[in-house]
């Protein structure tokens, strides 16, 4: 007992405690491996390829972009002119209201549904149909964004629709009509639901499978519901996941072009071609020639996106360690 004892307190530690049944020396190596295994290099290797992606395609434009937002034409220091000039144009603030309005149908649909719909696939204890939904409801966001938007041409149009007696049901009887800016917010969320929510109906799906099973058993033992099990134990415990959701689509939302766009095209501008503000940074840069002014309108659209990414991380604990 004399020679072991200094031995353990060398190699276990002060204040740990071993597991049960296991010896205070094989605990230490345990310990020691885990140690030398977070500072492993090939770690590095693995996030090598996309910190070069980012900073290719994402920190380095960032920055330019902000370069060209403080400068004139000619390269001058032109200070805060370029933002200014942005939010006296009369189109800007329409823009910024069409995708705020946009924004909040979106990420409320997209948070309750995806995350009801997960917690009912999730609920389905035959596996065939379970595996059957997650395929059906993955198949849309296969779909690249230009074509699920052209596909979308036809389902919004009555008289070739699938379902245009729907749509005349609801008063529309041409795709003018349907496309009026006043619906536009909701068909653009229904377009991006249909394309997106899949993917993060099969993610959630996969944070409920990590819920320990011992913690389930506890709740149906205690005599909880479904619905009491999932607010009280399953939501919770999805909670950064959820925020994870948020922000990846806060950031896709603010980016709306290729919907107003396209739609603009096919509606010979019933649908404005300013609707969003990615569509009046285009405008400033190809149709104006103003590339400064529509790196001011991105520079913008970066806080604005940074500032409530921010807000989720921190409600959602993104960061916290359990």
């Amino acid at each position: 007992m004399t020679v072991t004892a200094p031995h353990v307190e060398a190699t276990v530690g002060a204040g740990d405690t071993p597991a049960p049944g296991r010896s205070p020396r094989r605990a230490g190596r345990l310990r020691a491996r885990r140690g030398n295994s977070t500072r492993s290099p090939i770690g590095y290797v693995f996030i090598s390829g996309y910190t070069v992606l980012m900073l290719a395609f994402g920190v380095f434009p960032a920055l330019y972009a902000l370069v060209l937002s403080v400068t004139t034409i000619d390269g001058s220091f032109a200070g805060f002119d370029n933002f200014v000039k942005v939010f006296e144009d009369y189109r800007f603030l329409p823009a910024v209201g069409h995708v705020a309005v946009y924004l909040v149908i979106w990420l409320v649909s997209l948070l309750v549904l995806v995350v009801l719909l997960a917690l009912v696939v999730h609920a389905i204890r035959i596996r065939w149909l379970s595996n059957a939904s997650r395929f059906i409801f993955y198949i849309p966001g296969a779909l690249a964004g230009a074509s699920s938007v052209l596909l979308w041409l036809f389902v919004l149009d009555p008289s070739v629709s699938p379902v245009g007696w729907l749509l005349q049901a609801m008063g529309f009887e041409t795709f003018v009509q349907t496309i009026n800016p006043a619906n536009l917010p909701v068909v653009f969320t229904i377009i991006a639901f249909w394309t997106g929510a899949g993917g993060w109906i099969v993610i959630m799906y996969g944070a409920l499978n990590n819920i320990p099973v011992e913690v389930m058993e506890a709740a149906k033992i205690d005599g909880a519901n479904a619905v009491q099990t999932a607010v009280r134990i399953q939501l919770p415990m999805m909670r950064k996941w959820i925020s994870y959701m948020g922000i990846m689509s806060l950031a896709a939302g603010t980016q709306l072009f290729v919907e107003p766009q396209l739609l603009s095209q096919a509606s010979n501008a019933v649908v404005a071609n300013d609707y969003s503000l990615n569509q009046l940074a285009y405008l400033y840069a190809f149709q104006q020639n103003d590339f400064n002014g529509s790196a001011a309108i991105s520079i913008i659209l970066l806080v604005i996106a940074l500032g409530l990414s921010a807000f989720f991380v921190a409600r959602g604990g993104l960061f916290e360690k359990d």
